[in-house]
């Protein structure tokens, strides 16, 4: 079965009970368009009319970035620009959805209590990994969507416009398949029991860790048979990452590691950081503030490296507590002028 097929089956499956009101890529009307443009010609027809060209760099000079060779006006309005807009959108809600379940499975106080009580009534596990499931295949099916669509573009207009496009939804952090919240779902997975049998035994064994390994991994095995690998080593202290947050950009750290890359200390956090940081390992700035806490993840150590997780815990309390008396001394200083 054809990949356009199998998607349209997706997208009026059971799925769309619950994702109905989520964003997905428009491949079966951007094919569409496609096709038009190739009827019309070969490449050479539809690409090199010099006067349509200024035309449309005139209206379209904010996707002059993604042309490597001369555009085509029949599909650029409708192809980068949509697919950014969607792409994002894709991204927006798969990251509110995940966190909003994620917030399920690790509340605490009287929300747990609650969620606690509600099990007596309600299987909430298997609710929850029904939901995971179908978030993870919703982003891998819109992933695989603007993959094939991009190449289909460049194969009929002779360009590498699609493989810049794909370089260009890196840089914007719009990579679905790059989203730290597939590692918080992996993550997630991998800490729930209670699920004996069934599919969704099946489900959880795609994903795996080796957090033993010299260079810790963690693997997920998406709906496609794409597998993708997911470091957990931290690029500054080079150990297993502790209370770990994942940058814009992608990257892991341990807390304490990205407050001290950052210039900030602990009691302050990563939001304090200022908009000139830079991560250590891609040197882009303005990525700390909207920085993920990855509480599964760090869940996942706990319960996988008791006693790794027991020493770096104690480490940085101390490392904290003296940050923290440092800073109400400065405090205090600047308030009685001594």
């Amino acid at each position: 079965m054809k990949f356009g097929e199998t998607f349209m089956e997706y997208l009026h499956g059971e799925q769309e009970g619950c994702l109905d009101k989520c964003a997905h890529v428009e491949y079966k009307r951007l094919k569409k368009v496609l096709k038009k443009c190739r009827s019309q010609g070969p490449p050479s027809t539809s690409c090199n009319d010099e006067q349509q060209q200024e035309r449309d760099s005139e209206q379209n000079h904010s996707l002059s970035q993604f042309c490597h060779c001369q555009s085509c006006a029949l599909c650029d309005q409708m192809f980068f620009s949509e697919l950014m807009r969607e792409a994002s959108d894709i991204a927006g809600c798969f990251s509110s959805r995940v966190r909003h379940l994620l917030h399920l499975h690790v509340a605490r106080g009287m929300q747990r209590y609650k969620l606690r009580l509600r099990q007596c009534f309600i299987n909430d596990q298997q609710i929850m990994v029904e939901e995971g499931r179908m978030l993870i295949e919703y982003v891998t099916m819109n992933a695989i969507a603007i993959r094939k669509i991009l190449k289909k573009y460049d194969k009929v207009h002779c360009s590498i416009n699609g493989k810049n496009f794909k370089s260009k939804m890196r840089s914007e952090h719009i990579e679905l398949l790059q989203s730290p919240w597939l590692i918080e779902l992996g993550a997630f997975y991998l800490n729930f029991d209670g699920i004996d049998g069934g599919e969704f035994s099946e489900f959880c064994s795609r994903f795996s860790c080796d957090l033993s390994a010299t260079e810790p991994v963690m693997t997920l095995m998406l709906p496609n048979y794409t597998k993708l690998e997911y470091g957990l080593t931290c690029a500054i202290c080079l150990e297993m990452v502790f209370n770990p947050y994942a940058l814009s950009c992608g990257h892991l750290f341990c807390k304490l590691c990205a407050c001290l890359a950052a210039s900030v200390l602990m009691v302050e956090g990563l939001k304090s950081a200022s908009s000139n940081a830079k991560c250590p390992v891609c040197r882009e700035a303005g990525v700390y503030a909207n920085a993920v806490h990855m509480l599964e993840l760090d869940l996942l150590v706990k319960r996988r490296c008791k006693e790794h997780w027991k020493e770096r815990m104690v480490a940085e309390r101390a490392e904290t507590v003296k940050q923290t008396r440092e800073y109400w001394d400065l405090q205090t200083k600047y308030a009685i002028g001594y």
